[in-house]
Formats: C-alpha cells, sequence, structure tokens
C-alpha cells in the first residue's frame, strides 16, 4: 500500500485544486464531475464529499460549471485564471533568488476612510509570501514582481501601492533581517515535517519502482498538494540568507524527485491524454 494514503491528508477542496492544476487546461480548461469523482475516490473520498467541496469552490467563486454536450463539468473562474497560471508556475517550477539579485519593496498608504482595505492588502502581500519590514512597507525577491501587480490589480488596490525595485546594501546584515522578516525557524520546521513525511514514500518507489499507476498516482497527488503552500511561505528567498542546512533545499530536491517518478504513470491513471 502506497506511504502517502497513510499520512494524514487534506480535505477534497485541495486536492480538486491540485487536479485542476494539473490536467485541466489540458482539456481546454474543463474536468467533468465523473473524472473528478473518480480521481478523488482513489484518494479515499466517495462521491458526495466531491460535490459537497466542488458545490463550495463554486460558491466562493473559484470554479464555474460548464457543460461540453451532455457531459456535466466545472473550469476555474477565467477571471482568476492569470492568478492560477502563475501559481502553477510557481508551484512546478520554483525558482529561487541569489544574493546578486535584486528586491521588490511594497510601500502602501490607506487613507482612515477606506482603512477596511489595508487588511485586504496585507492578506495579498502575506499569501504571495511577503516578508514585513515595517506595517506599511513589505519586501520580497523581485522574481514575484508580476504576481504582485497582477494580484492588487484584481484587487482594486493599484492605487495604494507603490513598488520599488531595491538591492540591499547592507548586505552583512542580510541574514539577521531576513530572520526578522520571515519566521524561518518555523519554515523550516514545516520543511522538516514534508520531508518526514515523503522520504519514506521515495524509498518505497527505489525499493519497488513497479507499483501500479493508481498509487503513483494518489502519492503525486498527495505530495504536489502538500507542496503547494511552500513556493508562498518561502518565495524563492536566496540561500545565502538562510540558515546552514536549510531544509528547504532537501525538502524541494525530494518534491522534484517524486514529480519526476510518478508524474507520467499519475497522468496515465487519469486517462485525461
Amino acid at each position: 500500500m502506497s506511504d502517502a494514503k497513510e499520512a494524514s491528508s487534506p480535505g477534497p477542496r485541495h486536492f480538486i485544486v491540485t487536479l485542476f492544476g494539473l490536467y485541466a487546461r489540458e482539456q481546454g480548461g474543463i474536468l467533468a464531475v465523473a473524472d473528478l469523482i473518480r480521481m478523488l475516490s482513489e484518494l479515499g473520498f466517495d462521491g458526495a464529499a466531491v460535490r459537497s467541496s466542488i458545490s463550495r469552490l463554486k460558491r466562493s467563486g473559484v470554479l464555474e460549471s460548464v457543460k461540453v454536450g451532455s457531459v456535466a463539468g466545472y473550469r476555474r473562474a477565467p477571471r482568476l485564471e492569470g492568478m492560477f497560471r502563475s501559481g502553477d508556475e510557481r508551484i512546478l517550477h520554483p525558482h529561487r533568488a541569489s544574493a546578486k539579485d535584486p528586491w521588490v519593496l511594497a510601500s502602501f498608504s490607506v487613507p482612515e476612510r477606506d482603512r477596511h482595505l489595508r487588511h485586504r492588502l496585507r492578506s495579498i502581500l502575506t499569501a504571495l509570501g511577503f516578508g514585513q519590514v515595517t506595517p506599511g512597507l513589505w519586501i520580497a525577491p523581485a522574481t514575484i514582481t508580476e504576481e504582485l501587480r497582477d494580484a492588487i490589480a484584481r484587487a482594486g488596490l493599484s492605487e495604494y501601492v507603490e513598488l520599488f525595485e531595491a538591492n540591499h546594501l547592507t548586505s552583512e546584515h542580510a541574514n539577521a533581517t531576513v530572520g526578522r522578516w520571515w519566521d524561518l525557524e518555523a519554515l523550516d520546521s514545516l520543511y522538516i515535517q514534508f520531508i518526514r513525511r515523503f522520504e519514506p514514500v521515495l524509498k518505497g518507489w527505489q525499493d519497488n519502482p513497479n507499483q501500479s499507476d493508481a498509487n503513483a498516482f494518489r502519492d503525486y497527488i498527495t505530495v504536489l498538494t502538500a507542496w503547494r503552500r511552500f513556493p508562498y511561505l518561502d518565495p524563492g528567498l536566496p540561500l545565502e540568507y538562510l540558515p546552514k542546512n536549510w531544509s528547504g533545499v532537501a525538502a524541494e530536491t525530494l518534491f522534484t524527485t517524486l514529480r519526476n517518478k510518478l508524474d507520467t504513470a499519475a497522468r496515465r491513471f487519469a486517462q485525461l491524454d
């Protein structure tokens, strides 16, 4: 039996988002309800749970229902497609900045009459992985500048935000300052949990590479769903500014190895080629 199957799992909504990111674009952006139920049954969810999760995603504006002939399906909301596309790129093809690369600084000032928008701005910046320098000044590797531009434009908040590209001139203090802007100890602990959970999965495939496509699908979707949050918690921070033996390197290598090993068989099981 798959080791990943034994591990605790997120709810079906998280897996549905993963499946859309992996397979929907190749199907014209649409996944049939029947296919979602079939695939998620391999992850231990019954049809009722899947339909309920799809309905919640529809109500929250993430998915919208469509029909292809007589087949009922769903697609990701077109207004969110740009966000999903950049998210897919960040998750599946993470980029780590170097100490020579610039930073992007986001400075915002919201009038008191619009103070309710401050929380929205902070939520966007946090969700993209920005660190907080001061309450009105946030920082991240400049590689995610366009993601930020798109996010604040979609939210109608561009008028409140000024963006700057900058170099860290006091780089001798960078390790200490980056440690204040991001909770590196907590993040390293999450990476370690990921490694402990999925190293046995990789060993299982190394010891027994002739497992079924169904096992490959279960393990791949599980590891990818668990990995999805990391490129947003760690937006490609330069290794030069991180603690020695940073667990993120081993975690990313583990994820990439499992992806390369399982993706083809998982896709074959999904029967969407």
